[in-house]
């Protein structure tokens, strides 16, 4: 009977030093995560909207009014150019075959989409990950916010349509669905 307690001591000290051990890493290491997280957020929000200069986040009023429509708008950051604002950067997360897709899109204040990048995914390799090559993602570049975009499998697609990812229609659909919704967010936000 000794033995066995002498045994859960040991394992119970052993994991109470790893747990410390992990507390202790994580304590060192989170600012830098969140610093490579903003920075790969803002590098996002510069490849949608170039010609912003910098971005601040719309108010929190605002953040909440989209929200409470649509909860799967994570994300608003107006992008100036100068004091002028010149469009909205936008990140949604759709659902996608894997799970969430992570959706930046950009909106310029005439109406048209300026960039859509796809961040964090768990989309099939080969397949729906192809939703990150730019034969894809830009094609929505330069679409007008007037109707609704819509994903087409086959055929010249017409103005409002997407070319669906060969393999990959529910991914196709779902980078689609969110560009929508940032459309819908940028409606509000930007009075449209």
């Amino acid at each position: 009977m000794k033995e066995i307690v002498k045994l859960g001591l040991i394992l119970l000290l052993i994991c109470a030093v790893s747990a410390l051990a992990l507390s202790f890493t994580y304590d060192l290491s989170k600012d830098q995560i969140l610093a490579q997280r903003e920075a790969a957020n803002n590098k996002a929000r510069k490849n949608v909207l170039p010609d912003a200069e910098n971005f601040k986040p719309v108010s929190e009023e605002k953040f909440k009014e989209v929200v409470s429509q649509n909860d799967k708008v994570v994300e608003i950051y107006a992008g100036y150019k100068g004091e002028e604002i010149i469009g909205y950067a936008i990140k949604t997360l759709p659902s996608g075959y894997g799970g969430a897709v992570e959706v930046m899109t950009g909106i310029g204040m005439d109406g048209k989409i300026k960039g859509v990048r796809i961040g964090n995914h768990q989309e099939t390799p080969g397949l729906g990950a192809n939703a990150t090559l730019p034969s894809f993602y830009t094609q929505y570049e330069g679409k007008s916010i007037e109707k609704e975009l819509k994903v087409t499998k086959s055929g010249q697609p017409k103005d409002n349509e997407i070319q669906a990812i060969s393999g990959a229609t529910i991914t196709s659909r779902a980078v689609t669905s969110g560009v929508n919704y940032a459309v819908e967010a940028f409606k509000l936000v930007a009075g449209k």
